[in-house]
């Protein structure tokens, strides 16, 4: 992708050069924002999110301000909301990004051996391990996850199923199915509570990594504890 002209005091988002919001392509909250948009569209709101993820990167949550997304993205302030309502919806957008990058690595080396509980478990390493490596990035998120607002919401909801896809898939040691609407349902109804619990765990504790309680391998490690309460020894 050609590289947009910036003004030289805007800061150079990371990912620029990246195939133009491929989120869009795997994520169901995404696909319909970016439906019918002309590429010079995709590629300004492309703009936007990089320029945001690179805010975050550098001062977490409260580093991202939309006059500065726009002004590093070289969009109008009244453009960039056409786009996007709130920082929380730009960085839920990048999330929908960050959940296929783990997507598209899980397919490329599937988590097959082992028991049941040791698979569970390296897809949470891998998950945490993928998630915490830009902390103030992770942090910022992690509050945009809990904004409240019932918008969002849709799209958490969203990253969960694919959550439950994946985790669904590491229980039963297969490649998760990629392919299949994100709302098709997948495993036993046991299998998807387990997700769902330890999903939410995962939140729980990450939120207690973001506040500086613990580090991302003290996540790893309840998450071991969590899902050997659950998941029968095979």
């Amino acid at each position: 992708m050609t590289t947009p002209v910036r003004s030289p005091a805007a800061p150079r988002p990371r990912g620029a050069g990246r195939r133009p919001l491929a989120a869009a392509e795997a994520g169901a909250a995404a696909a319909p924002l970016v439906a019918g948009l002309a590429a010079s569209q995709i590629r300004r709101m492309r703009r936007i999110v990089d320029a945001a993820v690179h805010l975050a990167e550098q001062g977490g949550f409260e580093g991202v301000r939309l006059r500065d997304v726009a002004e590093a993205s070289d969009v109008a302030l009244g453009t960039l909301y056409k786009y996007f309502r709130s920082k929380e919806d730009i960085l839920l957008f990048a999330l929908a990004e960050e959940m296929e990058r783990l997507e598209t690595a899980i397919v490329a080396r599937p988590i097959q051996a082992g028991t049941r509980l040791d698979r569970v478990v390296a897809f949470f390493a891998r998950a945490t391990t993928g998630l915490t490596r830009r902390p103030h990035f992770a942090r910022a998120v992690l509050r945009s996850i809990s904004a409240g607002d019932s918008d969002m919401a849709v799209k958490v909801a969203g990253f969960m199923l694919r959550m439950t896809r994946l985790i669904v898939a590491a229980q039963r040691g297969e490649v998760p199915d990629l392919s299949a609407p994100v709302d098709a349902p997948v495993g036993t109804e046991r299998e998807r509570q387990i997700a769902f619990v330890l999903t939410h765990f995962w939140f729980s504790s990450l939120s207690g990594w973001a506040g500086g309680l613990h580090s991302a391998r003290t996540v790893s490690d309840q998450l071991r504890i969590a899902a050997a309460l659950l998941i029968e020894e095979e």
